[in-house]
C-alpha cells in the first residue's frame, strides 16, 4: 500500500537528487534535500485538508489529482509562479524574467521579495476564508467544543466570514500604510496593492468555492435521484444510466483543490528564497516536496485516516487559520519559516493526539457497556 501510493514520490526524489548533483554538485544536493523537507513540513496541513475533499472523488479523479494535478503544482506553482511574479513586478516579459533569474539571481530574489505583500495578501485572504467558513459551520463532532460551539452559533449570521475577512484586510492594509509612513515612506501604492490583492483572493475563494459547493450539491441530488431510479429498475428490470453530473462536480472540486494548493504553496515558495535564489534548485526541491504532499493526501484517503482520527481535519483548518494570519503579518514583519512550519505541525499533532484519546475513551466505554 505504501509503495503503491508513494512509488512515484520515491522515483521523483531519486531523479531530482541525481539532477541536483549533476546541476550543482553535492552542495545543490544538500539544498534540494532541505527544500524538500521544508515543503513537506509546511504543507502537511495541506495534505489533511486536501484528503477531506479528495475522499469525495472517485478513483479516476484521485488519479487525475496525482498526475495532472502534480504537473500544475510542480511546474505551475513551483517554477512558473516565481517567474510570473518577477515579470509582473518588474514589468518585463516572462523570457526576460527567466534570463534575470539565471544571470542575476540576487536581483531576481529582490524583485520577488518586493512582490511579497501582494502575494501574502492574496494567499492570506484565501486561506482565511477557508478557516472562517470551517469554524462558523455547526458540526456534529467538535474538537475544541468551548470555542467551536459559540462560533457555530455566530455562523448563522449571513456573510459573517466575508465581513470579518474584509475587516482584517482593511486593518492589515491600513497598518501597512501607517507603518510605512512612520518609517519615512508613504507607500500608498503598496497599501492599495495589498488591498486589491486581498480582495482578489476573497473573490477567487468565492468563485471557486462557490462552484465547487454548487456542483457538490448537484452531485448529491443526482445520487439521490439515481438511487430512486435503481429502486424502480429493480422492480421493472430495466438498466439505469450512469450519473453524468459526477464529472462536472469532480472537475470543480479538482479546480478548488488546485487553487487551495496554490495558496498553500505561497509560504513554501517565499520561504525557499531565504535558502536559494536558483530557480532550478528551487523547482527541484519544492517539486519533490509537492509530490510527497500529494501522495500523503491519497494515502490518508485510502487508509480512511480522517474517519479514524476525526479531529485531524479540525487541526488542519486551525493550521490554515494560523498560516493565513502569519501570511498577513509577513506583509509588514518578517517571520522565520521554522515558526510557520512548527505551528502547523503542533496543531495537527495536537489534534491527532486528541483523536487517539477519543478513540480509546470510546473503546473503553464500549467495553464497559458490553460487560
Amino acid at each position: 500500500m505504501v509503495l503503491k501510493t508513494f512509488g512515484w514520490s520515491f522515483a521523483v526524489t531519486a531523479l531530482g537528487l541525481v539532477a541536483a548533483v549533476l546541476y550543482g554538485g553535492w552542495e545543490a544536493f544538500g539544498v534540494v534535500a532541505i527544500l524538500t523537507i521544508l515543503e513537506i513540513s509546511l504543507s502537511f496541513d495541506n495534505a489533511v485538508v486536501n484528503a477531506g475533499i479528495l475522499k469525495k472523488m472517485n478513483a479516476f479523479w484521485q488519479k487525475i489529482f496525482l498526475t495532472v494535478g502534480v504537473l500544475i503544482a510542480v511546474f505551475g506553482m513551483r517554477l512558473v509562479f516565481p517567474i510570473v511574479i518577477v515579470a509582473i513586478s518588474a514589468k518585463i516579459g516572462p523570457i526576460d524574467a527567466v534570463d534575470l533569474a539565471v544571470s542575476e539571481p540576487e536581483h531576481y530574489k529582490q524583485l520577488v521579495t518586493d512582490a511579497h505583500p501582494s502575494i501574502a495578501a492574496f494567499g492570506g485572504m484565501f486561506l482565511l476564508m477557508i478557516f472562517l467558513d470551517f469554524i462558523f459551520e455547526d458540526r456534529d463532532i467538535k474538537w475544541l467544543a468551548w470555542l467551536e460551539r459559540p462560533l457555530a452559533k455566530l455562523g448563522k449570521i449571513d456573510m459573517l466570514s466575508a465581513c470579518i475577512a474584509l475587516i482584517v484586510l482593511v486593518v492589515t492594509a491600513m497598518t501597512f500604510a501607517v507603518n510605512a509612513h512612520q518609517h519615512g515612506g508613504v507607500h500608498v501604492d503598496k497599501a492599495q496593492t495589498v488591498l486589491i490583492s486581498g480582495i482578489l483572493g476573497l473573490i477567487t475563494y468565492m468563485i471557486v468555492g462557490g462552484l465547487s459547493g454548487y456542483f457538490e450539491n448537484k452531485l448529491e441530488e443526482e445520487e439521490e435521484h439515481e438511487h430512486e431510479l435503481e429502486e424502480e429498475a429493480k422492480k421493472s428490470g430495466k438498466p439505469v444510466s450512469v450519473v453524468a453530473m459526477a464529472g462536472k462536480a469532480a472537475f470543480f472540486m479538482f479546480l478548488y483543490l488546485e487553487v487551495l494548493d496554490a495558496s498553500f504553496s505561497f509560504d513554501g515558495v517565499i520561504g525557499a528564497f531565504a535558502i536559494t535564489s536558483d530557480i532550478v534548485i528551487m523547482a527541484l526541491g519544492l517539486g519533490i516536496g509537492a509530490m510527497y504532499v500529494r501522495s500523503l493526501t491519497v494515502y490518508l484517503v485510502r487508509q480512511g485516516t480522517l474517519d479514524d482520527y476525526v479531529y485531524l481535519e479540525h487541526g488542519a483548518h486551525y493550521a490554515i487559520g494560523a498560516l493565513a494570519v502569519i501570511l498577513l503579518v509577513t506583509i509588514q514583519y518578517e517571520i522565520n519559516e521554522v515558526i510557520t512550519g512548527l505551528v502547523g505541525v503542533v496543531l495537527i499533532g495536537w489534534s491527532f493526539w486528541s483523536s487517539v484519546r477519543r478513540n480509546k475513551r470510546l473503546e473503553l466505554e464500549g467495553s464497559t457497556a458490553e460487560a
